[in-house]
């Protein structure tokens, strides 16, 4: 019977294709489950045998550690090289989608507010 191993919704291409590369060179074999026509399934990555299981999720908790720790550090090196995306860099690619969530969320607090302010009033 297939087990499910990994979920792969917010799972980067590139983490993936690293995923695929492990397991081939263990030689455990998975399979790639998609979200579906209209996106609601789980999109997931299935092991074909049960027996293999625990070597899998071995060598999964393996990767997973390897690769934060890879990522953190290339965040650090661009980070100390003044490269690594802001707030401010993300508001100054897209100011008017920045604008307009500001404007959301400040419309969303004055509506949770009134409320208040009306029994205060009173």
């Amino acid at each position: 019977m297939a087990t499910q191993l990994v979920k792969l919704r917010q799972v980067p291409a590139d983490e993936l294709e690293e995923i695929y590369a492990l397991m081939e060179a263990h030689e455990i074999e998975v399979y790639e489950t998609g979200a579906g026509n209209w996106g609601i399934s789980m999109p997931a990555l299935w092991l074909s045998n049960d027996d293999q299981l625990e070597q899998a999720k071995d060598l999964l908790k393996q990767h997973e550690e390897e690769r934060f720790q890879r990522m953190r550090s290339e965040y650090e090196a661009l980070k100390e090289e003044g490269k690594a995306r802001t707030f401010l860099d993300i508001a100054r690619e897209n100011p008017v989608r920045y604008v307009a969530y500001i404007v959301m969320i400040a419309g969303l607090v004055y509506i949770s507010i009134v409320p208040f302010w009306a029994l205060l009033g009173e």
